[in-house]
């Protein structure tokens, strides 16, 4: 059954998640929400309907029509995404890719990248340019589901059970996103169970009267729903949790009101560009995140705002002419059955191979010239300090730091590190003095919670209360120990809440609580003020551009109240700018961080600071 007005909500909500990847507006991630009501309505309404006509619902047809609909399509754009990447990103970054293809030819790349993203930061990596096939997975483990829930709950006579059972599911899902949402946003986010409830939604529209739908005013307070979650929803929105409500709702109002829609919303809907776009609207999905991504990663830089149109533009002759030559051919022919599942397994098979190709065209050594040609490891590069591997960077949702002791562990003077990851970048030559000279390092880390006692807004997996914990657990510990030196250091790029209008402001309020926290704890509170601000991955530019082109690291001013013993680390990494190589050494080990090889180089910068104050 084709209804011409959730065509237009398919263009819809295409549209919106390609601005919103087009950095054009901030909530339009929500299209993702729309499909997955209109695909729980249309599914749903389709295994009743041939329950009723047939008396059962043949799964071999159903599957038949989901893989004709949907692989040939995901399939093309895969590997030609593969394809084009291959030859785009650097050969450092093939592991990644071939794993992502792989999981997303398997349609498990939800929880992959949901394992992925929680690894705080990730700023070594590229952006996936198949990350947008989350949604893909999302919706084909529901229809794996789906149609063997259904034909349970038809077994039982009454209709009601029916509809109990499609709703006692979707409340128990969006229960559980509420709650993961506060827990693990991450998997909430990219989660079947998490996300089930919003095509359960989609599903109970079917079994609401018309007569609860009939109010004029209804598809307006839908569109405005919609409107206000694009427009106020960004990325910083806790998602899908309560938030996902708005958008959800006003899917499912649209829809159950499609017959009462006002003259504009038809005409808006039932347009034939609207139509055109519906109709390529899985297609445009599919090629809008490559299109957008790949000349970004190749450029080394974020897209201009023509540059970002003219993708735009791109994506949607490719899914035009996809669409024409992939799709509606191969969804409509008639193939045997045979055919349809061994050409479903061997697409598969296909696509993992070539993902499996991918990964064994791996290299982790980059020559640099700059200016005589050098063979650097980006293992080596890459790699975090000690800290990350045996537990004692502290991450998301903990709030308590382990024994974490390191140096001579005999000694009886003590020096503790405190911060963030921007003060566990300078463990690796901490630790080394520490040996060398004799002295217990005890390290205080946890990944985006800066020692300065700033509240940070939540965002994502980061919540301040566990931040704060941390910092009041951490503050206790180092009156315990009472050491001969604090070091601590913090990233200071967060944004600040919406009622600071001054970041320096809010971030001088912050070390004013730190330095009254920690008077009197030590005789020397050292700040290392932040380290260069990379406006890129500098890894990833080396293995893919010239190195002047990645000199673009920006001196991080000193932002540091009196009262601290400040250590400013900007002259010995920038000189009249800031370079990616530092005296034969990679400096930074992302986005962000200085490499460990950095760290270790600067040993006798660190040592003479510390000599000069006493402590050595």
């Amino acid at each position: 059954m084709r209804i011409s007005q959730i065509q237009g909500l398919r263009a819809l909500a295409a549209i919106l998640v390609t601005l919103f990847h087009a950095r054009l507006i901030p909530g339009g991630f929500i299209g993702v929400d729309i499909f997955y009501v209109i695909s729980g309505y249309l599914i749903t309404g389709l295994i009743l309907r041939a329950i009723d006509q047939e008396g059962g619902l043949h799964l071999r047809n159903f599957y038949e029509r989901r893989i004709k609909r949907l692989l040939p399509t995901s399939a093309f754009v895969l590997i030609a995404t593969g394809i084009v990447s291959w030859f785009i990103l650097p050969e450092f970054s093939r592991i990644n890719l071939g794993k992502d293809l792989a999981a997303a030819a398997l349609y498990i790349s939800n929880y992959l990248f949901a394992w992925w993203q929680n690894d705080y930061q990730n700023l070594s990596a590229t952006p996936s340019p198949v990350i947008h096939y989350w949604s893909l997975a999302v919706e084909e483990q529901f229809y794996l589901v789906w149609p063997f829930f259904i034909l349970l709950l038809t077994k039982f006579s009454k209709r009601r059970f029916l509809v109990l059972g499609i709703f006692i599911m979707t409340m128990l899902s969006f229960g559980l996103s509420i709650f993961l949402t506060n827990i693990t946003p991450i998997w909430a986010f990219y989660g079947l169970p998490t996300r089930a409830w919003e095509l359960g939604a989609g599903a109970l529209l079917l079994f609401i009267p018309e007569r609860y739908v009939r109010a004029k005013v209804l598809p307006w307070l839908a569109m405005t729903g919609i409107l206000i979650s694009v427009f106020r929803f960004d990325e910083k929105t806790a998602f899908p949790g309560y938030n996902a409500l708005l958008p959800v709702a006003s899917t499912v109002l649209l829809i159950g009101t499609i017959k009462i829609w006002p003259t504009l919303f038809n005409y808006c809907g039932n347009s034939r560009i609207a139509q055109w776009l519906g109709a390529i609207s899985y297609p445009l999905y599919l090629w809008h995140w490559p299109v957008l991504v790949l000349p970004s990663t190749a450029l080394g830089r974020p897209l201009h705002i023509f540059e970002r149109i003219a993708c735009i533009a791109l994506t949607i002759f490719l899914a035009d002419i996809t669409h024409r030559f992939i799709e509606q051919p191969l969804r409509h022919k008639n193939f045997s059955t045979k055919t349809i599942y061994l050409g479903a397994v061997g697409i598969t098979c296909i696509s993992v191979l070539f993902a499996t190709w991918i990964i064994t065209t791996y290299s982790n050594v980059i020559t640099v010239n700059s200016p005589t040609p050098k063979r650097y490891s980006m293992d080596e590069v890459l790699k975090k300090p000690d800290v990350y591997g045996d537990g004692c960077q502290v991450n998301y949702g903990e709030t308590e730091s382990g024994v974490c002791t390191y140096g001579d562990l005999r000694s009886d003077k003590t020096i503790v590190l405190y911060g963030d990851s921007h003060a566990a970048q300078w463990f690796p030559a901490l630790n080394a003095i520490s040996k060398e000279r004799g002295i217990k390092l005890i390290s205080l880390t946890k990944s985006a919670c800066p020692a300065v006692d700033s509240i940070r807004p939540d965002e994502g997996a980061f919540k301040m209360i566990h931040c704060t914990q941390w910092r009041k657990n951490s503050i206790q510990r180092i009156a315990r120990i009472h050491p001969l030196a604090i070091i601590t250091s913090s990233y200071q790029y967060f944004s600040p809440p919406s009622n600071y209008k001054d970041r320096n402001a809010w971030w001088k309020e912050g070390e004013i609580k730190l330095l009254s926290k920690l008077k009197g704890l030590s005789e020397n509170i050292i700040y290392i003020s932040d380290t260069p601000h990379p406006q890129l991955s500098v890894p990833t530019c080396l293995a893919s551009r010239k190195s002047s082109s990645c000199d673009s690291t920006k001196k991080s001013p000193v932002v540091v109240i009196k009262g601290f013993d400040v250590i400013d680390p900007n002259p010995w990494l920038c000189s009249s700018f800031c370079p990616a190589i530092v005296d034969g050494v990679v400096a930074y080990r992302d986005g962000s961080h200085i490499s460990v090889a950095m760290a270790l180089a600067l040993i006798p910068k660190l040592q003479g600071e510390f000599t000069s104050r006493g402590i050595l």
